[in-house]
């Protein structure tokens, strides 16, 4: 084994994904549900990482670490939060019906063959590189993940497996390491035994590799092989890149960049229902820029294209990294808060009308800067009315009325939605 990790998160789903990647690549896992197991589990047995879920019953990521540290001997434990950013887009755009964001990718006609013995990859490139419809270069296993950092991702690698026990065992790590490595966990994998071992197939194809060969090199076979790995690898990019355009294009707004209703509406319900589950408050804002029309008929709708990009620029500057902004409307945002307080939220809505209403706008075309500034209605959930959680749609429902009323009583401003009585 190759260290113990402890996982610490509260859906076992999370917990199992992640333990059989570990247990694949030949780490102990052991696995806590809350906070208060998590720190007697490391009190016991110390592992050596902790990976942990930013949010846990009894605490969180930050609280884990405080306790840890009150201990000498987890004191030095690392331990690696991870945060709801990926989660939360992962289940909104399930939530959408698209598939699963991925990695950039670029596509190279480019093979690597990876061979402990340089005199024997020397001659098997000889012999293929005349077959082959793609580039090949050679490393041993050593430089295999530092030459597609320097030069790129391949398209596929060819990683031949040594008579030799072990070696043979750090080759098939160099498997994970792919599969775990952004730049590569893409590429097409062929694993080539020099002689047969079916445990040790097994493992490779269990660990990701793609294809084997099992009786050694063979000039013909290996071209077929990689000729149809490669075929595999065009086509899987080509639907990733579809996928990845298609939701950008889906559910963000091209002028502003900021993500559009489509998302941002199954986002809230995310949000709302983990605050619900967690106790956790949460800001709902709808913000509205006053007199935009004006700003149109006067100077173009050109320059108040401008003011909308600008004025998401300082949304986005005022908020935080987890928080959400969207256009839902011609000059309309919705902003989401999560774990975010009326005070801190008051703030916030202040710090955002300051920013839009002090500060000019400078419009190609126009000789001085255009004076702007905007609305806010805010609402905090979870919100009780009748005896039952509002929705998160009721919430944005409160926010738009807020907003009519910070409106009404000469823009400029912002007003907190009261629930009725």
């Amino acid at each position: 084994m190759q260290g113990t990790i402890l996982i610490a998160d509260a859906i076992a789903t999370n917990r199992i994904a992640l333990k059989v990647k570990l247990c694949a690549a030949f780490y102990q896992v052991v696995q806590a549900v809350d906070m208060e197991e998590a720190l007697a589990t490391a009190r016991e047995n110390p592992p050596d990482l902790v990976i942990c879920a930013l949010t846990l019953p009894g605490g969180g990521a930050a609280d884990l670490c405080e306790a840890l540290k009150a201990s000498a001997d987890t004191a030095q434990l690392p331990v690696l939060a991870i945060g709801n950013g990926d989660q939360t887009t992962d289940d909104t755009t399930r939530a959408l019906g698209l598939a699963e964001p991925s990695t950039e990718f670029t596509a190279q006609s480019h093979c690597v063959l990876i061979h402990s013995d340089s005199a024997t990859s020397v001659n098997w490139a000889k012999q293929l590189r005349p077959l082959l419809r793609a580039g090949l270069t050679l490393a041993n296993p050593e430089e295999a993940i530092r030459s597609a950092s320097k030069n790129g991702p391949p398209d596929a690698y060819v990683l031949v497996l040594s008579e030799i026990p072990n070696t043979a065992n750090a080759a098939l790590r160099l498997i994970s390491v792919l599969r775990a490595n952004a730049q590569t966990r893409h590429a097409g994998l062929l694993v080539v035994q020099l002689t047969p071992d079916a445990a040790q197939a097994a493992t490779a194809l269990d660990l990701g590799a793609d294809d084997l060969m099992t009786d050694g090199f063979n000039t013909a076979e290996m071209v077929l092989r990689l000729h149809a790995i490669l075929r595999r690898k065009r086509k899987t990019d080509q639907l990733r890149n579809t996928v990845r355009t298609g939701l950008k294009a889906a559910v963000f707004d091209p002028l502003t960049g900021l993500h559009n209703r489509r998302y941002a509406l199954p986002h809230l319900d995310q949000i709302a229902e983990h605050a619900l589950e967690t106790a956790r408050p949460f800001a709902v804002m709808v913000a509205d820029l006053d007199h935009f029309k004006g700003i149109n008929d006067r100077y173009g709708h050109a320059a108040g294209d401008s003011v909308l990009v600008q004025t998401a620029e300082r949304l986005r500057n005022n908020l935080r990294g987890m928080d959400l902004v969207a256009r839902i409307g011609g000059e309309e945002f919705l902003i989401v808060m999560p774990g975010t307080n009326l005070s801190n939220a008051e703030s916030t809505a202040a710090d955002i009308c300051t920013d839009i209403g002090n500060r000019g706008f400078v419009v190609p075309g126009t000789p001085a800067p255009v004076h702007v500034t905007i609305s806010i209605g805010l609402s905090i959930g979870p919100m009780v009315q009748d005896g039952s959680p509002l929705s998160a749609e009721a919430l944005m429902a409160q926010a738009d009325r807020a907003l009519y009323s910070a409106k009404s009583h000469g823009r400029n401003q912002v007003n907190l939605s009261r629930p009725a009585a």
